[in-house]
């Protein structure tokens, strides 16, 4: 990641070479002037492109003291390389690095030194620390030294510490997918028989969290691990997920005991009727062929003349049941007693779901707010 920032960077030297008297104590040059005397070869390590200011004069400042002490000062916009870790993004932390030295001197020809202290060289005003989207909650200066192949040399590090703001993302995804989550709960309080209802909740919901987990990729760069938002994301997605399977388990188990009821319902009447066929068979054969041949007849008769669903069971390999025993239009089952109920599925989820979830969003804030998400610069200068 960059970021880009303006300074006024300052530098002050003793050149003994420049020493004077006379009644002026400080002597204000044009900057003009700096190309003629010595200058240190400053540049910044990490700095992809620098500016400096030329409208509508360079900003440049020449001093030169009695003593022979140089203030040189200019105006910079730098647009420097910041290192992140986005692990625990949105609630990150970074301390973006800004660093400078001699480029050729090495330290036994030029030493860099902050002139008032590490607490007071770097001044950051007020109406400079708001940004739009991080809260500068301060600087750190450092130094250290760099061997190389010619010589060693001294570089200076200034920490700008940000911290993430998170008002926009609750607002773009963190309510989102915690209302998309509630709302796929309160399927479970449907009528499982209302198949369509239940069915457009769970889809309707999946593919909510799937737009919501792209649109919150396109604020990030494209990282190989999981941030802090994608496993609050991802966690949301499969409760979404898990109702639209719950739905399908209640399904299918009422549809199996709907099944079985009707298997035994007309295993029942079927016995019953044949029962009642053996009642009225004859139980004497006194009477010889004719009677037989006359109680066949009315056997027959009867049967012929029971109403279709009053037959035995054994007459059509699958009983037909009357029309209006169903229930309204997206009935999964026929009505029945039994199967009109509420799923013990469906109970458990009403309270499962919405204990585990908030199980889950307690845990991760705590986690997450009261952890240190502040990641130092682990690049090598």
């Amino acid at each position: 990641m960059e970021y880009t920032m303006d300074v006024f960077f300052r530098q002050t030297w003793i050149d003994e070479r420049l020493k004077f008297e006379g009644p002026i104590e400080i002597l204000r040059l044009n900057n003009l002037m700096v190309s003629k005397i010595w200058t240190p070869d400053t540049f910044f390590r990490n700095g992809k492109r620098s500016i400096s200011h030329n409208m509508t004069t360079p900003n440049k400042l020449f001093r030169i003291m009695q003593n022979g002490t140089i203030l040189y000062t200019m105006r910079l916009t730098i647009n420097a390389e910041c290192p992140m870790r986005l692990m625990n993004f949105p609630m990150d932390g970074h301390a973006c690095p800004l660093k400078f030295g001699s480029y050729a001197y090495p330290i036994s020809e030029i030493v860099y030194t902050w002139k008032k202290g590490p607490l007071s060289s770097v001044e950051v005003p007020q109406e400079s620390s708001s940004l739009l989207q991080y809260d500068l909650i301060g600087q750190t200066v450092s130094s250290e030294r760099l061997k190389s192949n010619t010589g060693e040399y001294a570089i200076m590090t200034v920490h700008f510490h940000l911290q993430r703001k998170m008002g926009f993302f609750l607002i773009q995804t963190y309510i989102p997918c915690i209302m998309t989550v509630i709302l796929a709960q309160v399927s479970f309080w449907i009528n499982k028989e209302s198949v369509p209802a239940r069915t457009v909740f769970g889809i309707t919901t999946v593919l909510t969290m799937t737009t919501l987990s792209i649109s919150a990729r396109h604020s990030l760069p494209k990282v190989s691990y999981a941030t802090a938002m994608d496993w609050f994301i991802a966690v949301c997605f499969a409760f979404v997920f898990s109702a639209l399977i719950e739905f399908a388990a209640v399904n299918y188990f009422s549809t199996l005991q709907a099944n079985r009821e009707l298997q035994k319902a007309a295993a029942i009447k079927a016995a019953a009727q044949e029962a009642a066929a053996a009642a009225v068979a004859p139980t004497a054969s006194t009477e010889g062929d004719v009677s037989s041949v006359d109680a066949s007849s009315v056997l027959k008769k009867r049967m012929n003349s029971a109403p279709v669903f009053d037959r035995p069971a054994k007459t059509f390999p699958n009983p037909p049941v009357n029309a209006q025993a169903f229930l309204q239009q997206g009935s999964a089952v026929p009505a029945n007693n039994v199967l009109t109920g509420t799923s013990i599925i469906d109970k458990y989820s009403r309270i499962l779901f919405p204990l585990s979830f908030g199980a889950f969003n307690l845990v991760y804030w705590i986690v997450y707010l009261t952890k240190d998400t502040m990641e130092m610069s682990r690049d090598t200068v």
